[in-house]
């Protein structure tokens, strides 16, 4: 079945947060290394998206529980797989091969869960991170012209990504996390290079994160901002995740669903974390906030961003089947000011 068909009947769940349920793992530093990189110099605990190659057992099994809670969507642990991210650990060299064998790992999955229940398809969504630079802010305070990346620079790292993630059989792509705007573009502009290249196109999710109460991203536009600034491509849809928790993403939320001319998705975290940078929202306490997003037909997309596990994302699930999603109304016009 096809995606766009199905979300105009249903609201689809996103599953929540693969580094909350590594974590749950207690992986030592072995866990990161294979043959290959046995004897590598740097430090690789940490690195998540490398137990692709290393421990792809846990990646599977965490997708399997995502499944199991209801998610119809699952995303590849690829958040941080670019040469430009990998960098940090002297991988760059891997990033295309990362891509790959991570999307195999949630491929086979849903494809286990789809044959399961072929009236509850289940897909794979190619997760595109922002990297840790930014195209927009110069991270020097004394040098407000100096840039650690360029726009061309992030491009090339990003169709290597999307090429890693096609081959390996995703059915959307989502650029999530969105800080810089700029960054999302060169992601944007990487995903149609390499569809040309590789003959094939597949459905795209963009997702932004509002860094605080002010109501905008790191590079400081407002929410209105970026969604006028990624509306010229066709998206699957256009929504937010990550930095703040569901009730404090509700504003935000709203103006996307009042404005948007594509599908809305929301993964917000389990809350804001606490002291010791965990997080204490439980799945009753999320469930509660996302039935007002429900409620109120803010979303058609919908699941957990950091600090959400399985439970939460079931309880999602329990909530979604009893609403209908989101319609899609004619977006409001930068000329007449509504």
């Amino acid at each position: 079945m096809n995606i766009l068909d199905i979300l105009k009947e249903r609201i689809l769940v996103l599953d929540g947060a693969m580094g909350t349920m590594i974590q749950r793992y207690d992986l030592g530093e072995d866990d990161f290394r294979n043959e290959e990189l046995k004897d590598h110099p740097s430090p690789l605990k940490g690195n998540n998206d490398l137990l692709a190659l290393t421990r792809p057992d846990v990646l599977f099994e965490i997708h399997c529980e995502y499944l199991e809670a209801g998610a119809d969507i699952l995303e590849t642990n690829t958040f941080s797989s670019t040469t430009i991210a990998q960098a940090d650990y002297n991988l760059e060299h891997l990033a295309y091969v990362l891509n790959y064998e991570s999307a195999k790992q949630a491929k086979k999955a849903c494809d286990q869960y789809t044959a399961k229940n072929p009236n509850k398809p289940r897909f794979v969504a190619g997760s595109i991170g922002p990297t840790n630079r930014t195209a927009s802010l110069s991270p020097d305070v004394n040098d407000p012209g100096f840039r650690a990346v360029t726009f061309d620079e992030l491009k090339i790292a990003y169709i290597e990504q999307v090429k890693g993630l096609i081959a390996g059989g995703v059915d959307i792509l989502l650029v999530e996390t969105i800080f810089d705007t700029l960054n999302a573009k060169a992601a944007l502009v990487a995903i149609k290079e390499a569809f040309d290249e590789v003959g094939k196109e597949l459905p795209i999710m963009v997702s932004g994160t509002i860094t605080d109460a002010s109501g905008r991203t790191l590079s400081g536009q407002t929410t209105e901002a970026f969604l006028i600034s990624v509306s010229h491509f066709n998206l699957l849809s256009v929504g937010l995740n990550c930095a703040l928790g569901a009730s404090q993403l509700k504003p935000y939320l709203e103006i996307l669903a009042k404005n948007s001319e594509f599908n809305v998705s929301a993964h917000p975290n389990a809350g804001l974390p606490n002291e010791f940078g965990e997080y204490d929202e439980t799945p009753e306490m999320l469930g509660e906030q996302i039935k007002e997003f429900l409620d109120e037909g803010l979303v058609n997309i919908i699941g957990g961003c950091c600090g959400t596990t399985p439970d939460h994302i079931r309880a999602i699930a329990e909530l979604v089947e009893k609403y209908q999603p989101r319609e899609i109304t004619s977006p409001w016009s930068i000329a007449d000011g509504q």
